[in-house]
């Protein structure tokens, strides 16, 4: 798996496009070549300790990593694809020094000064972005924990934001908080009634 790993190249994913509640979290990491990363994966294969494993290795032994999101505001300003790809943005922007290229998760590139190539799957293919999809993901869970000790009510620890059954009864109970994103369309539809 190391041949595959190019310290100038940096791996960029983003988390948490799906849920109603919270940030979009996009790291960007470029990986040391003389480190084994051979247990990296896509960090939805992973449990949560051992994510959490991971992200302390990564934050550790990687050659640079940064994690940037675009907040709830954006997303509803801009769109979850254009909040998305400037969250991925930032975070290539960065780091340091800027890589050579970059290789994203996904179908979408942020526009960067580097070349950039999209890699359907690439969060489970290429190490870097295994390591980018991993921080970006313990970041965002740790974001909605934080919501959940503002805003118990909604159960965000149980579901972390995504439209579950359960987050839906919280939400249709409770109305949406400042978290929640007014553009997507449970909540939306609940503002107008």
């Amino acid at each position: 798996m190391n041949s595959l790993i190019d310290g100038d190249v940096a791996g960029v994913d983003d988390v948490g496009r799906g849920p109603l509640a919270g940030p979009v979290v996009a790291a960007a990491v470029r990986l040391d070549p003389t480190v084994s990363w051979s247990e990296l994966r896509d960090s939805k294969r992973l449990s949560r300790r051992r994510r959490e494993q991971l992200d302390a290795m990564i934050r550790e032994q990687a050659l640079d990593w940064r994690i940037e999101i675009a907040s709830v505001e954006e997303i509803d300003q801009l769109n979850i694809r254009v909040a998305s790809l400037l969250a991925m943005q930032r975070a290539v922007a960065a780091l340091t020094p800027a890589p050579r290229a970059i290789l994203v998760d996904g179908r979408d590139v942020p526009s960067v000064a580097c070349p950039a190539t999209a890699v359907v799957g690439g969060d489970d293919s290429v190490p870097a972005i295994a390591a980018a999809s991993i921080i970006a993901k313990v970041y965002r869970d740790r974001c909605i924990l934080s919501l959940h000790e503002q805003y118990p009510q909604y159960g965000f620890d149980r579901h972390m934001g995504y439209p579950t059954m359960l987050h839906r009864e919280r939400l249709r109970a409770n109305g949406p908080c400042p978290a929640h994103r007014r553009s997507f369309a449970p909540v939306r539809r609940l503002l107008s009634v």
